[in-house]
């Protein structure tokens, strides 16, 4: 989980090791400070995550790497791993790799293809050469670098990907639904819900936490269900205390994890039964990597990826990666609210409660969504924290590369719908703030005031004005009316003597100052 303390680390290089896991900035670290570390023994050196290793600025970092393992080894066998092989990784095996072997697992089918030394310089899909490829990307230059990779996605066999499209300001309640329907009505249920930032995952958290947690803790949810767990994991959390976050997601149990990409990659966390990507993914890579948390070595995993309306088109961005989704419908994952008595509508006495069906489903979404408005408006600060995950959503909707910006652009987001999935009963007027919002309309009618004042005072200072110039737009329009007559001819010449008699004053105000 990082933050390990270099003086600990040397204490157990000393005593000698079999295996040695490090990033890469540590292992550098290490060459240059611990005279302990040797590799005159080493046998095999693996690079994972491969495609985002150059990527993350670590070229240089692993040309040391290999420069001081060369001094001491030369014989090993070198194996670079990733979930996608695209431009990164070839590049990454021209500098660590000689003649080396993709070993490619795309489309259920295990190949391996040898590659000659003349092979191996060629074009950058040589590494990941694939018969399902073809060899017209170069064409399409405006694209992203994304889409000009040509890249091959290893997704596992017992992987089930389904998506559904929710209207924003149902996203929230559906969201919650799915969490009950997995957590509190079936068995042995994990979940990896992944959000675009840290905001969201902490927002989410606490508001599921409060809500969906307090009614069990009043006793108002099914008794005998299993017990709902939330946690959450993100980069702004200190090591301590995401390494007690992933310790305790890894305990058997329920549970549900909201984080960010950082659990993406590199996290092996068993028995995950579902991933839900409530924001979408900026790629298909990302994508991959996401689903990846489940259905590892052999077992089965499900994914759910959550769309608007307006979003449906990146389905079809998927499958053009060979990425293929089965539709989930947002009633039947709505539905689950009948079986939990919490959400009930209150109903007049002797009214009959009507039969389970899409118009009770309704009436029970929306008890939920007045639950989450009830506490995020239940004071200032809460409102606040609403108003800031929305703002963190909408900055990172504004980061979807080019090539999707036709599904993912920020003028298709109906705010107040958008506000919904937030808690947040009206859109918000001034996502910065009202303080800002009330500074700017108590300044623009002084400065009007006072104009106006200056104005009128400036008129009333001269003893031969007309009198026009306090009149405003009307008197003015009447002046230019009246001027063809020729009756403003007599006032103008008349305004000629007393500029001459101010002059005098001037001069013996001039005279007195010398």
């Amino acid at each position: 989980m990082g933050g390990e303390k270099r003086k600990s680390e040397k204490a157990r290089l000393r005593k000698g090791i079999n295996i040695l896991i490090s990033t890469p900035g540590r292992l550098v670290d290490h060459i240059k400070s611990t005279k302990n570390i040797h590799f005159n023994r080493l046998r095999w050196l693996v690079l994972d995550e491969a495609d985002r290793i150059l990527d993350l600025g670590f070229e240089k970092t692993i040309t040391v790497i290999l420069n001081a393992i060369n001094a001491e080894c030369q014989e090993r066998q070198n194996v670079l791993l990733s979930a996608t092989l695209t431009d990164a990784v070839t590049r990454l095996a021209d500098i660590s790799l000689h003649n080396p072997v993709s070993i490619s697992v795309v489309d259920r089918d295990l190949r391996e293809l040898y590659l000659t030394d003349e092979e191996s310089s060629d074009d950058s899909d040589s590494l990941s050469d694939d018969s399902d490829f073809d060899d017209d990307d170069d064409d399409d230059d405006d694209d992203d670098d994304e889409d000009e990779e040509l890249e091959s996605f290893a997704i596992p066999e017992g992987l089930e990907q389904y998506v559904v499209v929710v209207p924003s300001k149902l996203r929230l309640v559906c969201l919650a639904a799915f969490i009950l329907q997995k957590c509190k009505f079936e068995t042995d249920q994990k979940l990896i819900v992944f959000f675009s930032s840290c905001e969201l995952v902490e927002f989410h958290y606490h508001l599921f936490f409060q809500t969906l947690l307090g009614l069990a803790a009043t006793g108002q949810s099914p008794s005998g269900g299993p017990r709902l767990a939330f946690l959450r994991l993100h980069g702004n959390m200190d090591q301590e205390e995401r390494t007690a976050v992933f310790r305790e997601f890894a305990q058997p149990g329920p549970g549900v994890l909201f984080c960010t990409d950082i659990a993406a990659r590199g996290l092996d966390l068993p028995q995950v039964t579902w991933i839900v990507q409530y924001n979408a993914p900026s790629s298909a890579s990302e994508y991959i990597h996401r689903v990846g948390r489940t259905a590892r070595i052999g077992c089965r995993g499900s994914s759910l990826l959550f769309l608007a309306p307006s979003e449906a088109e990146y389905v079809s961005s998927l499958a053009s990666h060979k990425i293929n989704t089965s539709e989930m419908k947002m009633e039947d994952i709505l539905a689950v609210l009948t079986r939990d008595d919490s959400f009930q509508a209150r109903r007049g006495g002797g009214q009959q409660p009507q039969a389970a069906g899409s118009q009770e489903t309704q009436e029970r979404a929306t008890v939920l969504q007045t639950l989450f408005e009830d506490y995020v408006h239940s004071c200032e600060g809460t409102v606040a924290w609403a108003k800031r995950a929305l703002q963190s959503f909408i900055r990172a909707y504004a980061t979807y590369p080019r090539s999707l910006k036709h599904i993912f652009h920020i003028r298709l987001l109906h705010l107040g719908h958008l506000a919904k999935s937030f808690g947040l009963r009206d859109a918000p007027q001034n996502l910065d703030g009202p303080p800002e919002k009330k500074k700017a309309n108590m300044k623009r009618p002084d400065l009007g005031r006072k104009a106006q004042q200056q104005h009128l005072a400036e008129a009333l200072l001269s003893e031969y004005a007309s009198g026009l110039e306090a009149g405003g737009a009307k008197a003015r329009k009447q002046s230019r009316q009246a001027e063809p007559d020729g009756e403003l001819d007599e006032p103008d010449g008349e305004l000629d003597e007393p500029d001459g008699e101010l002059d005098e004053p001037s001069s013996a105000d001039s005279s007195s100052d010398d």
